[in-house]
């Protein structure tokens, strides 16, 4: 593959459309005076023997959302911060102890909406020098690392269904080794992927 650096800046260079949880669930209709909180999330990339890895979290299973998920670090947004790209970086320092100054933000994919009525940014950036991750107590249970090129390849994702709040519900999954990576954040890796140029 050619590089995924040079190829995720291209796509952040798009405009893109904006993705949803119901995505694949198009029965659904949702209200259009719906209120939703915004959020980001931090997607950090960094190099490493195998090219480039994405850092996630396993969410801790005491969290009242998406408790025991695989998830980018991140939450909603406080009134202290500046705009959504701070609330990315913020978050990280507090979830996995990545120092912003580490970082170097690459852009924003478009919003995601999540079914527990979250507008989400994500934000992409590159992790500029190896730290030590902290995962912070009582929210985070893991932080760990998956090849970039594995959750951008397309041909890894499934599409798997169970049924909740009494319909069936589809969704993408990006399974990788024990991790059971579904839900907004595989949604939202999928998003990143299609917007890859291709090859």
């Amino acid at each position: 593959m050619n590089d995924l650096l040079a190829l995720t800046r291209a796509a952040l260079a798009q405009s893109g459309a904006a993705s949803s949880d119901f995505d694949l669930n198009k029965d659904v209709v949702l209200p259009p005076d719906r209120k939703l909180r915004p959020a980001a999330v931090l997607a950090p990339i960094i190099e490493s023997a195998r090219g480039f890895d994405l850092i996630l979290t396993k969410r801790s299973s005491a969290l009242k959302h998406h408790p025991g998920q695989i998830a980018f670090p991140g939450g909603k947004q406080d009134d202290t911060d500046a705009d959504l790209i701070e609330t990315a970086l913020r978050e990280a320092e507090e979830e996995i102890g990545l120092p912003r100054q580490h970082t170097q933000v690459l852009g924003t994919f478009a919003s995601h909406e999540t079914v527990t009525g979250f507008s989400v940014t994500p934000v992409v950036a590159l992790v500029t020098q190896e730290f030590e991750a902290r995962a912070e107590i009582g929210e985070v249970a893991e932080v760990f690392r998956v090849p970039l090129a594995h959750v951008l390849d397309a041909d890894q994702y499934v599409i798997e269904s169970r049924r909740w709040r009494g319909q069936r519900r589809s969704y993408y999954v990006v399974p990788y080794g024990p991790y059971y990576i579904w839900g907004a954040t595989a949604r939202i890796l999928r998003a990143w992927t299609e917007q890859i140029p291709s090859n």
